[in-house]
């Protein structure tokens, strides 16, 4: 009988892969990252809450930076405005002095020998004011320190002739004459140069911080706008949302930025315009003042120039001509304060050509006496001190007033330069408070 053998049990191998009835450990849950956390906070609609309530806090406190830097500018503006019309007119006054000097030089020059002691000191005192006013811009402007140390630099070249001038003419000596020409050379082609680039490059600064006080404008009412801006569109999606009309916190600080921005844009826009004014009025006709003197003592140093090159002075006669045109545009410029400048100016005028008739008539010595003042009538020192007096009064008063009114137009701005950025986080928390109550809501 056959036994059948039954087939041994079927061993799997170690390596084997574990069958499908093996249970597989379940994998770690894994923690979610940031952009998770994120995105879940601001799922839903307590998500858009926090969204809006973020964007609204931010813009409130950007609002509050703009408010503070719109009057920092204003006022930053106008104290610089201040300080560089201060410059020009010192810029000016050293070359009003430069030329009061020269014009007393060649003047004094005509009489010959000693040169009259007042006229003498006069010129003293008019180069010893012009130094100290180069050291006094020196100190006021860092920028143009260079340009003054030049200027000094010309100045010591342009003294020392006048006193060769002065020494040669002194003895009678013919040669004095040139050295007092080279000495004009050396100022016109050299000092006043310098001077002009400094009046230019400060009437700049003027021009650009005028200006500036405008921006801080700008700043308040397009950082106000835009605040503005978000907090309605947050009020009015909140009302969709709760159907409530308004929420009172938020709109609360809406109010505050919108009182913010037109306190702030009215008064900034007031002191943009009293800035206008200043610079339209009184500061222009500071700027006329000082170039009518400028030029008028030009012409004085002219006019004697022309009776020292007798006969020969054509080129000086010219150049009295262009200065004295200078002075009577520059003086219609100053309207309504200069009438009696003019009338002063028209009687120099006319004696000057008193002393151009004798002159071209061959009466010098008739000429000469006008011109330095040796004569009762047609005094052509009594006339041009009447003008350079009165000039100097009306230029101290305008630039007085250039002073004064930047000074009140500034005095005058709210202190939001300081509560700007308090104003923008009190507005912020205000909304996160109101819409804090509407996400309680929500748990």
């Amino acid at each position: 009988m056959t036994q059948t053998q039954s087939a041994p049990p079927a061993t799997r191998s170690p390596s084997a892969p574990p069958s499908s009835s093996t249970t597989l450990a379940a994998p770690s849950a894994r923690k979610p990252g940031v952009r998770g956390l994120v995105a879940a906070w601001f799922e839903g609609t307590p998500g858009r809450m926090r969204a809006f309530l973020v964007l609204a806090a931010a813009v409130s406190v950007v609002f509050g930076l703009a408010a503070a830097q719109g009057f920092r500018q204003s006022d930053g503006a106008l104290d610089r405005a201040k300080a560089n019309a201060a410059q020009v007119v010192r810029i000016q006054a050293i070359h009003t002095n430069l030329v009061s000097a020269n014009a007393d030089a060649t003047n004094a020059f005509l009489v010959g020998g000693l040169e009259p002691p007042d006229q003498r000191q006069h010129y003293v005192d008019s180069m010893a004011s012009a130094a100290r006013l180069i050291s006094a811009a020196a100190s006021a402007q860092p920028a143009d320190q260079k340009a003054l140390g030049e200027l000094n630099t010309t100045l010591v070249t342009y003294e020392g002739l006048i006193e060769q001038a002065r020494a040669n003419n002194r003895q009678g000596l013919p040669i004095g004459s040139q050295y007092l020409r080279d000495a004009n050379a050396v100022l016109q082609n050299d000092s006043l140069p310098l001077v002009n680039a400094l009046v230019d490059a400060n009437e700049k600064r003027v021009d650009t911080e005028f200006d500036g006080v405008r921006y801080g404008t700008i700043w308040v009412v397009a950082g106000g706008v835009v605040a503005l801006v978000v907090f309605v569109i947050t009020l009015r999606w909140l009302a969709r949302r709760t159907h409530r009309y308004i929420n009172i916190p938020i709109a609360a600080g809406g109010l505050l930025i919108l009182l913010t921005t037109i306190v702030g844009g009215v008064s900034l826009s007031s002191a943009s315009g009293n800035a206008s004014s200043t610079r339209d009025d009184a500061y222009a006709k500071t700027l006329a003042l000082s170039r009518a003197r400028i030029a008028a003592y030009d012409a004085r140093s002219n006019e004697s120039l022309t009776l020292i090159a007798r006969g020969s002075g054509d080129a000086f006669d010219k150049a009295y001509n262009t200065a004295s045109a200078t002075v009577d545009d520059e003086l219609k410029k100053s309207s309504g304060t200069a009438i009696d400048l003019t009338t002063r100016w028209n009687e120099y005028k006319r004696i000057h050509g008193e002393v151009r008739k004798a002159d071209t008539n061959g009466n010098w010595d008739n000429a000469v006496a006008m011109a330095v003042g040796t004569t009762k009538d047609n005094n052509s020192v009594e006339a041009f001190k009447s003008f350079d007096q009165s000039s100097t009064d009306e230029l101290q008063s305008t630039s007085d007033t250039v002073s004064s009114e930047l000074s009140n137009t500034r005095g005058g701005l709210p202190p939001i330069g300081w509560l700007g950025l308090p104003l923008g986080i009190v507005a912020a928390l205000l909304v996160v408070w109101g819409m804090s109550q509407r996400l309680e809501e929500y748990r």
